[in-house]
């Protein structure tokens, strides 16, 4: 029997490199349901008003023909592609992430999915889902006698 020294670390290391190189670009199966797996994924912010949702999604370096959004059975879709630019020359270092992306979000029954804007600026895509009338909170006075 050899002794060995115990590092959880390297472990854990190990385990996250294994998920970040899962297959990516691949269709992945959930409940006999298939959906689409993109190579990168942007941060998304979603906020509420009393009147509509707001979702604020970052997609620098994309533009605005490469990106696509759809709200079909209550899922709001954002899909798009960031293009590289493939030139002859030597890459020191490549950071940047390039690719298709998808994120979805089940949106509540309470929204006028007809009445959506849409505004992309500056690598920033805002989406303004109003409320229906009947989900908007009513304030009600109660009268003390």
């Amino acid at each position: 029997m050899s002794l060995s020294v115990w590092s959880p670390f390297i472990e854990m290391e190990e385990l996250f490199d294994k998920y970040a190189r899962s297959s990516r670009k691949s269709l992945a199966t959930s409940d006999d349901k298939m959906f689409e797996v993109g190579d990168w994924m942007p941060v998304v912010d979603i906020d509420e008003t009393k009147d509509a949702f707001v979702v604020k999604a970052e997609l620098p370096g994309v533009k605005k023909e490469d990106v696509n959004v759809n709200i079909e059975n209550g899922i709001l879709t954002i899909k798009g592609e960031k293009k590289t630019q493939v030139k002859d020359k030597k890459q020191h270092r490549m950071e940047c992430t390039y690719g298709s992306f998808i994120r979805s979000f089940t949106l509540p029954q309470s929204v006028k999915t007809e009445s959506v804007k849409a505004e992309y600026k500056n690598g920033i895509l805002n989406l303004n889902i109003p409320k229906s009338e009947k989900t908007r909170p009513k304030n009600i006075e109660v009268k003390v006698k």
